[in-house]
């Protein structure tokens, strides 16, 4: 199947009223799951390929590109590819290039001022060349060993009429908020904040995104969607489910030395996981 753009999908989970989950690619195996799981869940899906994932593949971003578009193209699910959380505008420049439709352009770590001034330039250049643009404001904390904020700290939400201002401002087509999840959960153990949720969703004239989804319940992330969240991001679950098979293949038969012995149930169970978010959708 062609590729989709992410833009397509996830204005048409806008206009059913529904979600739509994205899924970080770390190995081909990631991508190989993610259309599985698809496939199964019969619905359509993100793969998501973070600026640390292309420096895991040595800063080769083609090289992971084409092999999960490859994967896309052969899928009867319909995908698209977005570049997660970049912020080297070396690859937000090469996205297109790549088969990218949309990019997470992330400058949340610098000042406001300079958050929507960097944001507003990258916005203006990736539309330019087709590109569909994800901003953050707030912090959802937790990545390469972040500690989460505390739920009170400032930054640790995403103010409404902040968000508004910033939206209007940058022409991001999406933003990812700050309502309670965090970054490499491995237990789903997080509180959201539907009430600020909602007030988004009021106060904001594009799709909401939800990072840090692997930490949230079942239970949290349905109330997410119905209080107006659209685009859930899910990274952590699938890793944890690919080592843990892999660990306990490992435990079973120490002598295993043909890979393919413990990456096929590993890719299996991130299908799995990849298929239960989907149905949450």
């Amino acid at each position: 199947m062609p590729l989709n753009t992410t833009g397509e999908l996830v204005a048409r989970a806008v206009a059913d009223g529904r979600g739509i989950a994205a899924f970080n690619v770390i190995t081909l195996e990631h991508a190989e799951a993610i259309a599985l799981g698809a496939e199964r869940a019969g619905t359509a899906a993100i793969l998501q390929i973070s600026e640390n994932a292309v420096k895991f593949h040595g800063g080769n971003l083609s090289a992971v590109a084409a092999a999960a578009a490859t994967v896309a193209h052969a899928s009867s699910a319909p995908l698209s590819l977005h570049l997660d959380h970049v912020t080297d505008t070396d690859l937000l420049r090469a996205a297109s290039d790549e088969g990218f439709s949309s990019v997470m352009f992330d400058a949340s770590k610098l000042s406001h001022a300079d958050n929507v001034k960097t944001t507003a330039d990258a916005v203006r250049r990736a539309h330019e060349r087709g590109i569909w643009i994800e901003a953050e404001l707030g912090e959802v904390r937790g990545k390469d060993g972040e500690t989460p904020l505390d739920a009170h700290a400032p930054g640790a939400r995403t103010d409404p009429t902040e968000a508004a201002a910033y939206v209007t401002a940058t022409g991001v087509d999406a933003l990812a908020v700050a309502v309670g999840s965090a970054h490499a959960m491995t237990e789903r153990t997080a509180t959201l904040d539907h009430a600020l949720i909602r007030s988004l969703r009021d106060a904001v004239p594009v799709p909401l995104v939800l990072h840090g989804s692997s930490g949230v319940p079942d239970t949290e992330i349905r109330a997410a969607l119905a209080s107006g969240m659209t685009k859930i991001n899910v990274g952590t679950a699938l890793n944890a489910a690919f080592t843990g098979e892999v660990r306990d293949h490992l435990a079973a038969d120490p002598s295993v030395v043909d890979p393919r012995k413990y990456l096929t149930p590993a890719r299996e169970a991130m299908a799995g996981v990849v298929e239960s978010f989907l149905r949450l959708m």
